[in-house]
């Protein structure tokens, strides 16, 4: 009979716990932008910084999931949001074309974005900017500026 009641109340105190981590946005969201759990809300926002002024086209992707070509003029943005998937290996691939030029770059990786080793930080909102030499991401934290080689 004891081990039973013991039983029942771990499983509440478990189910509790859960709910908790689950509904509470502000507790939820510490964890995550620590990278220390899997399922972590990201959101990439990639912006033309081309310093000719020239139209960005962005196509993005990652296995599962096409987002589609974007069409960017100086300045302009487009995002995404995603969760980082259980194994932690998620990542986002873009193809870069402005006159002249076609680069790839992993406009998203765990490695790189969601590992709190990692160097660069963990981001939860990446924001890059996307320039002729290198994408750089911007640490709005920090208020500083990663950049990176193109892939291709």
């Amino acid at each position: 009979m004891t081990s039973s009641t013991s039983n029942h109340s771990i499983l509440v105190v478990l189910f509790s716990f859960l709910f908790i981590l689950k509904t509470s946005s502000s507790f939820g969201n510490l964890l995550s932008t620590n990278g220390f759990l899997p399922f972590a809300h990201k959101h990439v926002v990639v912006i033309n910084k081309l310093t000719t002024h020239a139209k960005l086209i962005a196509h993005c992707k990652n296995k599962g999931k096409d987002l589609g070509v974007k069409e960017l003029s100086p300045g302009a943005s487009f995002d995404f949001r995603f969760h980082v998937n259980l194994r932690k290996t998620t990542r986002y691939t873009c193809t870069f074309e402005w006159p002249g030029n076609k680069v790839t770059f992993d406009i998203f990786s765990v490695d790189r974005d969601d590992t709190p080793k990692s160097e660069f930080g963990v981001c939860r909102e990446c924001i890059w900017y996307i320039y002729e030499p290198a994408p750089c991401r911007v640490d709005q934290h920090a208020g500083m500026s990663y950049c990176f080689d193109w892939n291709s």
